[in-house]
């Protein structure tokens, strides 16, 4: 009964205001297909650990000299340039949650479906209420129910709220930023595999954070999959 109040709920909404794509503002969906083939894709030679671009090795400088990295991989479809700058701004900043749907979508199909549980990155409860959701949750959500996963967004929680992590900052500086802001419950991950989700990775320092926490609690491993990479 609920789900065919919300379906139509959704179809009278789509009638009174119609989608339009957040890139062209062409009418139908929130993202049209002309716009997501137009997205940079990261592709060419990368980390196979954490996805940064590497011009001979298979594995970066970072992941083959720093032992204590918790998460195996991280995989992003997309670079953090162009429409996908623009996509991951209006989810975050815009207040466009209705771009979970079309963004997670694209990040499910870049990621397969090995995991048993796919948890997002937590905001701090006072950022959540200031933003008034989490993109990293509707991000997961979306991943999930289109990759055919398990989702838990109370898996994991911020503990401690951090200044926001600037591009300029040193990679020693963001990691010790972030440390120790993440806690995870037993019960929820203890065995499972892990599919950490958030929007954007740069150094990989919040998800490390969270993904050590996840460990900690007694998940077997944590991938991450986030929509863009910067860089």
């Amino acid at each position: 009964m609920v789900n065919l109040l919300e379906r139509t709920s959704r179809a009278a909404l789509d009638l009174l205001f119609p989608a339009r794509c957040a890139l062209c503002r062409s009418a139908g969906s929130m993202l049209c297909n002309a716009c997501t083939d137009m997205l940079p894709i990261a592709d060419g030679a990368r980390c196979q650990r954490c996805w940064t671009p590497v011009t001979r090795r298979s594995v970066c400088v970072y992941c083959r000299v720093d032992n204590e990295i918790a998460y195996t991989t991280i995989r992003a479809p997309f670079i953090l340039e162009e429409g996908a700058r623009t996509l991951v701004h209006a989810l975050k900043y815009e207040g466009m949650s209705a771009l979970g749907e079309p963004m997670g979508a694209l990040m499910a199909a870049s990621v397969g479906t090995s995991a048993d549980l796919v948890v997002p990155v937590p905001l701090h409860r006072g950022r959540q209420r200031s933003r008034g959701y989490n993109q990293a949750a509707m991000l997961g959500r979306h991943l999930a129910l289109a990759a055919g996963l398990a989702f838990d967004a109370r898996a994991a929680t911020r503990i401690r709220a951090t200044k926001p992590l600037a591009r300029t900052m040193h990679r020693d500086e963001r990691h010790d930023i972030v440390a120790g802001a993440f806690a995870a419950t037993s019960a929820r991950v203890e065995g499972r595999s892990i599919l950490l989700v958030d929007d954007v990775v740069t150094t990989g320092a919040t998800l490390g954070a969270c993904a050590t926490a996840l460990l900690h609690a007694g998940a077997t491993s944590v991938r991450c999959v986030t929509f863009a990479r910067a860089g």
